[in-house]
């Protein structure tokens, strides 16, 4: 479980695993185009049984791995000479796509695997890089191998512990976030009241003043008339 988080949230430990294209296979047959080199978006979202839309949203998020991977997009000469070169022997219907046509080899089709989290077919691809690499690093022998080995697990805990706090951290901020603004807003106001109020004192202060001393100037002819 951590070391699935892990491989999810640190882009590091995917490229130290990015070379392992025989895991797609192992786990299910990836249908290429006649170039036996790519595979378009739609047929990414096939062989993990999902939308093209959320494929997209994987190259929104993560397009500059995916071109260290080898993802690309075509466009005008090139596409045309793709279309032309490879897309027309593709058997039966394929794209036509009009200004651009994104293309993925085995290792960014891999990198969407590690990126995937709804995706049954993403699962057991990780399921396997990760089942492989530790068997390979229970095969290594020697005190230098174990030492190897108990420091990729010590890493990989640490980046799944830090990736899920991280998540929590920021689910917390963006629960409080309006109760924080409303705080302040109420802050602001209680600021501006209590300005309101302190000069309301001053001017009753002045105005208890005024009465007084008006009180004082009424009540001395009084006086004055009960003498004589």
């Amino acid at each position: 479980m951590f070391a699935e988080a892990a491989l999810l949230e640190s882009r590091s430990l995917r490229s130290g695993l990015s070379s392992h294209v025989h895991a797609l296979d192992k786990v299910k047959a990836l249908v290429l185009l006649p170039d036996g080199l790519h595979v378009t978006t739609r047929m990414v979202a096939d062989y993990f049984e999902v939308g093209e839309r959320v494929v997209n949203r994987i190259i929104v998020r993560h397009r500059e791995e995916l071109e260290s991977n080898g993802f690309r997009v075509l466009r005008g000469a090139d596409l045309e000479e793709f279309k032309s070169d490879t897309l027309s022997l593709y058997p039966g219907s394929y794209p036509q796509p009009r200004s651009g046509l994104a293309l993925f080899p085995r290792r960014a089709v891999l990198n969407v695997a590690m990126l995937l989290r709804d995706s049954d077919v993403a699962r057991r691809v990780r399921t396997y890089l990760l089942d492989t690499e530790a068997e390979t690093r229970s095969a290594a022998r020697g005190p230098a191998g174990s030492s190897a080995c108990s420091s990729l697990d010590r890493h990989v805990e640490e980046v799944a512990v830090r990736a899920a706090t991280g998540a929590v951290t920021e689910a917390v901020e963006q629960a409080f976030a309006p109760v924080v603004a409303q705080l302040g807003e109420l802050n602001a106001r209680m600021a501006r009241q209590t300005e309101v109020v302190c000069a309301m004192s001053v001017r009753l202060a002045d105005v208890g003043d005024d009465l007084a001393d008006l009180r004082r100037r009424v009540g001395a002819p009084r006086r004055d008339r009960r003498r004589r």
